[in-house]
């Protein structure tokens, strides 16, 4: 195969990823097994480095912090010779994530993936979210839609391709406007749609600790519009979105039987009765309970943490003591990113959680201020994946479900060699535009 068909077919993986992440039944799994099939068979071809680009110290960052949480994971189960478990029983490959998405990384450098794909992708994955859910709660009648995984990454990851599907929006009016005119209004109200209905998937779900997020989402999304060069901004794309999305929101909390405010009353009476002492079996209560527990936890054993399957018996010990309720013994994780893996690996286990957060805001907010406004679009992309799984994980442990932990590395991996590539190609172009200004200053004596 040549150099341009591992971009093609790169680039198809890409988009069948983030079309079925949430959608398609294993098909978190199914698509970066089918790349890392292809990399070996590049590999075995001797085709795996024959693309353009080179790895640079950014890259080699990534694949440090990659491999550094991998690394504290995987000691840890050496030490307590305890393979993590989940609610869904496909937890053993988790620690083996981020080393798979190392591999990955480097291969997608070599042969990147287009861009059109990466947009078209989230757009699709997010409305078959809001189409799926629509289904489940007006024909199927299900209190929460879940698309048969659990409702929370379901909906948090709903939520999160919803948003970046409407900086899709941005990224098609700047970029495409050598297309038809009938192509660029069929991906531009693509993203539109992708961005409803990924709001609409998420309180359909009744994701209320996802909601937390949208604020921040929200501004974000204001920021890149902001940035856009004034004679491209999308007034009217922008009006229209606006307007749909509040009349969205108000229907939805609005009529009883979408059960959006009914969660949302009982997660302040939830609160409202654990601080008050009255009760502490609620879903609020539960996690409060659960995050009082970590900590207890975290001050006990706060380097090296209990390690994998000794917390859930540290935690019922504290349950028969009666310190916690009975009810945290249910779970199979603290319902916190951040007070799990404090708990569970201690400062070695924070430290890999903050370099796996930490080094795509750092790699990704360096090109905030880029020239090229496609280039700032996509560093926007980049920072809303790890700043939504980090509100996401404030109540949910994401990193710990097989559908959170690959939408995080499959969303921030894909759009990173998204970003380099385009990095790449205005760098080209400003060249380009550079030597022509030369050769035509040449001619009348002004050479720049």
């Amino acid at each position: 195969m040549t150099t341009e068909m591992w971009h093609r077919l790169n680039s198809r993986l890409l988009f069948a990823f983030l079309a079925m992440l949430i959608v398609v039944p294993g098909g978190y799994a199914l698509v970066p097994l089918l790349c890392l099939g292809a990399c070996l068979m590049a590999a075995l071809a001797g085709a795996v480095t024959t693309g353009t680009p080179r790895l640079d110290w950014e890259d080699g960052l990534w694949c440090l912090a990659l491999l550094a949480f991998a690394a504290s994971w995987l000691g840890d189960i050496v030490r307590t010779l305890k393979w993590p478990e989940s609610a869904t029983g496909n937890g053993i490959g988790l620690p083996l994530w981020p080393i798979l998405g190392a591999v990955l990384l480097v291969w997608l450098r070599f042969h990147g993936p287009a861009a059109r794909h990466w947009w078209l992708g989230l757009s699709s994955g997010a409305l078959a979210a809001g189409l799926i859910a629509l289904f489940e709660r007006l024909i199927l009648l299900y209190s929460r839609a879940s698309n048969d995984m659990n409702a929370i990454p379901f909906g948090n990851l709903a939520l999160l391709l919803g948003f970046l599907s409407w900086l899709a929006t941005l990224w098609w009016i700047y970029r495409l406007p050598q297309l038809q005119h009938s192509s660029r209004r069929y991906c531009l109200w693509l993203a539109v749609a992708g961005g409803m209905a990924g709001l609409l998937a998420s309180l359909l779900s009744g994701t209320r600790g996802g909601w937390l997020a949208v604020p921040l989402l929200a501004l974000m999304l204001y920021v890149a519009f902001r940035q856009m060069p004034r004679k491209e901004r999308p007034r009217p794309v922008a009006r229209y979105v606006g307007s749909g999305v509040l009349l969205l929101v108000v229907m939805l909390v609005a009529i009883p039987e979408t059960g959006v405010s009914h969660r949302l009353v009982a997660a302040v009476a939830d609160a409202q009765k654990y601080w008050q002492g009255e009760d502490r079996d609620g879903s609020v209560g539960l996690r409060l309970e659960m995050w009082r527990g970590g900590l207890q936890l975290f001050a006990a054993r706060p380097w090296t943490g209990w390690g994998e399957g000794r917390l859930e018996s540290a935690r019922d010990a504290l349950v028969a003591s009666h310190i916690l309720h009975p009810g945290v013994s249910y779970y199979d994780q603290l319902h916190s990113d951040i007070i799990d893996t404090a708990a569970r690996r201690g400062v070695l286990g924070l430290l890999g959680l903050a370099l796996l957060y930490g080094v795509p805001l750092y790699l990704f907010s360096r090109r905030l201020a880029a020239s090229s406004p496609g280039v700032r679009v996509l560093a926007m992309a980049g920072l809303m994946t790890p700043l939504a799984f980090i509100v996401f994980g404030l109540s949910q442990s994401m990193l710990r479900d097989v559908h959170g932990l690959s939408g995080y590395l499959g969303l921030s991996i894909g759009c990173w060699v998204i970003l380099k590539r385009e990095e790449q190609r205005a760098l080209c172009q400003e060249g380009g535009r550079a030597g022509r200004g030369y050769v035509a200053d040449a001619f009348v004596g002004k050479p720049r």
